[in-house]
């Protein structure tokens, strides 16, 4: 089974806590961390970063990353304005953060460069992710609306020049703040669902852009996790339940709770917060307004293990896998290992752009959306396009990439290495047997050529 870690965090300064998902071990606590709903990642499994937003007005927002292995933040970058999502990409290569003025940024993290800035939503960012291809970013926002965004698209200047709008699509049938959004797998042909305060969940077709499913709550819904055969999701309600949704399934109108509310997870706690699922989605972490995490098996339906993060309410909950340098003895690479514990942080993302082509803040018309049954191809490239096209905008190189570079090849060669010499290993052990079975065969011939 491998190793999986639960992370939470907290509004007030609560830190961030780290426990073993299947063996309830603590790991390091994490100190001086006040992130929002939705503000705290794991960067590639390389390190935390935070978004920060205190309640002092003096203080501003800022982001905080977090070494595995060292408990005190390590780099602190203070951004235009408040930052309250935040993501990293699957590589950990960007970090896209959505500000309390609708803007949406996108660093490099290597060199902490302000790519890309854009005006996305008429009010605050409430929440972020990336499309499994990585190709596409969903923004959920306090005014209502979720929007899709190519990111081709935004480092696209002819095609921004030429289209009427930067998004993709721009779903507002949410009439309260979005609260959380999670996607399926498949790309352009994957699926969206939205939780927001007007206590409905929706899901969206991204092939079409079309609503495929209303479902009204009890309660407002604060999160949501989307089980990873996509039969159905869980959503966490102020009411502190955690209801099961169908996805596909014909739900009648008899339901306890509502249509397509096939069941719930209850304990009687106050407010659900934040919701994630282990990688089978056999176990499911749940944060709440009590401070407290649980753990449960969405089998049984029953509570496995029971987390104290703090007093106040928790904001974040992940669950993610254990880097391997946390557990050397774990790691048959010690030299990847060590590489990795030892590795420098990047530098502090930057407030602004320091590049002196005006196009880099990308300035987004908002404007009504076009209802249209087309599908759109070319905006769903691979995301190794999308860096391509980044690396070509890129006029200036950095020490800071190039040693995230190199770092990452030896980590390849290693790996490579490693492979060639299982292989190596597989094969002489193939050898070896077939030589024994030949040689037994012919003393076998020759002891029944002597009987005969």
């Amino acid at each position: 089974m491998e190793a999986e870690l639960v992370l939470a965090s907290s509004p007030i300064d609560a830190g961030i806590s780290c426990w073993d998902l299947h063996s309830g071990a603590e790991h390091l606590r994490f100190r001086s961390c006040s992130s929002p709903p939705n503000g705290l990642t794991n960067v590639a499994g390389r390190f935390l970063a935070s978004s920060q937003i205190r309640e002092s007005k003096s203080s501003g927002g800022s982001i905080f990353y977090w070494s595995w292995n060292k408990p005190h933040v390590e780099v602190k970058s203070f951004p235009a304005e408040p930052i309250k999502p935040l993501i990293a990409n699957s590589d950990g290569t960007y970090l896209v953060g959505g500000g309390l003025s609708g803007d949406i940024y996108l660093w490099e993290v290597a060199t902490g460069m302000l790519l890309k800035k854009w005006h996305a939503h008429y009010r605050a960012v409430s929440c972020l992710v990336f499309s499994d291809d990585q190709s596409l970013l969903i923004s959920g926002s306090e005014d209502g609306s979720v929007r899709v965004w190519s990111l081709l698209m935004i480092f696209d200047d002819l095609r921004q020049e030429a289209a009427k709008h930067l998004y993709e699509h721009s779903f507002s049938e949410h009439t309260l703040k979005v609260t959380h959004i999670v996607t399926g797998y498949g790309g352009c042909n994957a699926i969206i669902v939205s939780a927001s305060e007007d206590r409905t969940c929706k899901i969206w077709s991204l092939s079409r852009g079309k609503l495929l499913r209303d479902i009204v709550f009890p309660s407002v819904i604060e999160a949501i996790a989307l089980d990873p055969g996509e039969h159905v999701f869980y959503a966490g309600g102020r009411d502190g339940k955690i209801y099961i949704a169908a996805l596909n399934a014909q739900v009648n109108s008899s339901s306890t709770y509502g249509m397509h509310i096939i069941g719930t997870l209850s304990e009687q706690s106050k407010a659900i917060t934040s919701l994630a699922l282990s990688k089978e989605g056999f176990l499911l972490a749940s944060g709440a307004e009590d401070g407290m995490v649980r753990v449960w098996d969405t089998r049984t339906r029953n509570i496995t293990r029971v987390f104290r993060h703090a007093k106040g309410p928790i904001s974040n909950v992940l669950v993610t896998r254990q880097p391997l340098y946390l557990n050397p003895r774990a790691s048959m690479d010690s030299f990847a290992w060590s590489l990795q514990r030892h590795v420098k942080l990047p530098p502090p993302l930057e407030k602004f752009s320091n590049s002196s082509d005006e196009r880099t803040h990308v300035k987004a018309f908002i404007g009504s959306q076009i209802n249209s049954n087309n599908l759109v191809d070319s905006s769903y490239v691979s995301f190794q396009a999308i860096e391509n096209q980044i690396k070509e905008l890129q006029q200036q190189g950095s020490s800071a990439a190039k040693e995230m570079e190199i770092e990452r090849l030896k980590l390849e060669c290693k790996r490579s290495m490693q492979m060639v010499r299982q292989w190596k290993k597989m094969y002489e052990d193939l050898h070896n047997f077939s030589v024994s079975e030949l040689l037994d065969g012919n003393e076998l011939d020759n002891a029944n050529g002597q009987r005969s």
